[in-house]
């Protein structure tokens, strides 16, 4: 009779270690991410600026449509940049609100200020890639720098920083721009979100596998984007003339961060739920378009991730008995996630997330794959 228990015992635990096996697998997957790739950021140090090398001058480009609010409270922040050469192209793509006047009064104040109109008849037929390539078209210097028009950088000093990253010949420099901090639950899981793309492009860049930027604050040459044929690759998808652009052109020689602080740039968050997922269909159509290598390694990432907190949920429903296998997998990750998160996280200015962790990385996980699964089967999106 005992023998005939133990043999039960046995066929019912193996289930139990079956997950547990998959856990630890997960797990190592994890450790991986963490010790390998983001602890490349977490444990980053700005290199020596090289001697005997000149400031290139710059050229800002802003695309705007209908955004007079945003252009008269941030252009002249951008305006006022100190840096010694540099133009800002204000690319006005069929904005029907006051863009026009303002723009017109704000030339005569700076003469450093161009601007670029687009007619209806045009913006009909192209979205925001077509903006971007008339800006690039008019800008007079090689070194491009591109922010949004709800953006304004922390500091004058953000162009002299972008600037002094192309000092070795770099072609793609990639910026960091977090949103603003306000009050609740949404706006927490945005910055996070923020937080957490950040922490994985710019670690990836300084692995020398770049696979995307953002263009809030994103810069590289003039000539890399007549030798890349600009758009023509991805011209069919409304977004990505920042990460589809970077993941097409960067190579583990050409690409560099700056990460600053003086050089970040804020942007305001959404503020309803429906606006942000909105925002990451968006994001999440052009990522279909990634090399497939880099397709492969954010999947590896997120959906390791996500499983591992449903298989250990699952597991300690099913397994009570063996709570402490699970919590110890969940407390090994936690406090290695800890080791990497605090310095990341000072870097990147949201250090009072670092308090919310252990539920916003479950939320995000959960959410950034769900919603990725169902942004494959909808149609394009607008850029406004």
């Amino acid at each position: 009779m005992a023998a005939y228990m133990d043999v039960l015992n046995q066929i019912t635990e193996t289930p139990f270690f079956l997950l547990l096996g998959i856990c630890g697998l997960l797990l190592v997957l994890q450790l991986y991410f963490l010790l390998f790739v983001y602890s490349r950021l977490a444990f980053y140090k700005k290199p020596e600026a090289k001697e005997n090398i000149a400031a290139p001058p710059l050229s800002v480009i802003i695309c705007a449509r209908n955004e007079e609010g945003n252009l008269r409270q941030n252009l002249p922040k951008i305006l006022h940049q100190n840096y010694h050469r540099f133009e800002v192209i204000l690319v006005n793509d069929f904005s029907e609100d006051e863009t026009k006047w303002l723009l017109k009064e704000l030339c005569t104040q700076y003469s450093h200020l161009r601007v670029v109109e687009i007619a209806e008849h045009v913006r009909l037929k192209h979205g925001k890639k077509f903006a971007v390539t008339l800006g690039i078209k008019a800008a007079q210097y090689e070194h491009l720098v591109f922010t949004d028009a709800d953006c304004v950088p922390q500091s004058d000093q953000w162009l002299q920083y972008m600037a002094s990253a192309f000092d070795g010949g770099e072609e793609i420099i990639l910026g960091y721009s977090p949103y603003t901090k306000k009050p609740g639950f949404l706006n927490a899981l945005i910055r996070f979100e923020t937080f957490h793309t950040a922490m994985s492009y710019l670690s990836y860049a300084l692995k020398g596998n770049a696979y995307m930027g953002v263009g809030r604050n994103l810069g590289y040459t003039k000539s890399l984007f007549f030798r890349g044929k600009g758009f023509a690759a991805h011209m069919h998808i409304p977004s990505g003339d920042d990460d589809l652009f970077v993941n097409q052109n960067a190579t583990p020689h050409n690409t560099v961060i700056c990460i600053e602080p003086a050089a970040h740039v804020w942007s305001e968050p959404k503020t309803t739920f429906s606006a942000y997922v909105q925002q990451k269909t968006r994001h999440a159509s052009a990522s279909k378009a990634y090399r497939p290598s880099h397709r492969r390694m954010l999947a590896t990432q997120l959906v390791s991730a996500f499983l591992f907190y449903v298989l250990s949920i699952v597991s300690l429903a099913l397994y009570s008995s063996y709570w402490y296998l699970i919590a110890g997998m969940f407390l090994l990750r936690f406090f290695i996630q800890l080791a990497i998160y605090i310095p990341t996280m000072k870097k990147l200015q949201v250090a009072g997330l670092i308090w919310w962790l252990p539920f916003l990385d479950a939320f995000y996980y959960g959410y950034i794959c769900i919603n990725g699964f169902f942004a494959m089967y909808k149609k394009e999106v607008r850029w406004k």
